[in-house]
C-alpha cells in the first residue's frame, strides 16, 4: 500500500502542529491543555476545515479508536476527491462519547462528512506512527519503480520521524510518572 500525496502531506502538517502543541517554551507538556483550548475555539475553526484541516483535526486527538486497521490503510490510499462515505469508515473509526459530540456539530458543515474522514486519517497515522514505513517499504521493491531512490529518502524521513515521536511519547510518560501518575504500558 502506498499512502497518497494528500494524506503525505498532511501528515507532517498535522505532526508539525501536535508538536507546536505538545511542549511550551520551557519543555513541559502541555498538550493536553493546549488541546483543551483548541476544542474551546471550535466555532472558530470550523471555517477552516477545507482550507487547513490538520489544523483543525487536532481536537480529535485521541478521539477515534481503531478497530478496523484494513479498513484505515485503504483510507490512505485515496486522494481528498476520492474519499468513502464517512458512514462507511464509522465501524472502523469510533469515536469516543466527546469526540461524537464534535462530530455530530461538524456533519452539519457542507465539507463536514470529507474533514471528518480526513481528520480520522490523520488521527490514524499519527497514532499508529510504524504502520507508513513499514508499508511503504514493503511495496517499494515490487513496483519496480526508477524512483526507488526518492522512496529510501522517504523512508529515512518516515523512519526519522516515527523515531522522534517514540522519544516525545517516552518524555511525557517520564513527565506523567514524575507527576505521580501510573506509566500507561
Amino acid at each position: 500500500m502506498r499512502i497518497s500525496p494528500f494524506f503525505l502531506q498532511l501528515r507532517s502538517a498535522y505532526q508539525s502542529e501536535m508538536d507546536d502543541l505538545a511542549f511550551d517554551s520551557e519543555g513541559r507538556n502541555v498538550l493536553r491543555q493546549r488541546l483543551a483550548e483548541r476544542r474551546k475555539e471550535f466555532g472558530f475553526l470550523l471555517q477552516m476545515i477545507e482550507l487547513s484541516p490538520e489544523m483543525v483535526a487536532v481536537i480529535f486527538h485521541q478521539g477515534f479508536r481503531f478497530k478496523l486497521p484494513a479498513v484505515m490503510d485503504h483510507l490512505l490510499t485515496h486522494e481528498s476527491d476520492e474519499f468513502p462515505d464517512w458512514d462507511s469508515l464509522v465501524d472502523a473509526a469510533h469515536l469516543t462519547p466527546w469526540a461524537h459530540e464534535l462530530t455530530q456539530v461538524i456533519l452539519k458543515e457542507p465539507m463536514g462528512a470529507w474533514f471528518l474522514t480526513v481528520a480520522a486519517g490523520l488521527e490514524y497515522m499519527y497514532s499508529k506512527p510504524d504502520t507508513a514505513p513499514a508499508t511503504q517499504n514493503a511495496n517499494a521493491g515490487e513496483e519496480g519503480d526508477e524512483d526507488d531512490e526518492d522512496d529510501d529518502s522517504l523512508n529515512e524521513f518516515d523512519a526519522e520521524e516515527e523515531k522522534d515521536a517514540r522519544a516525545r511519547e517516552e518524555a511525557g510518560a517520564d513527565w506523567m510518572v514524575e507527576q505521580g501518575f501510573d506509566r500507561k504500558d
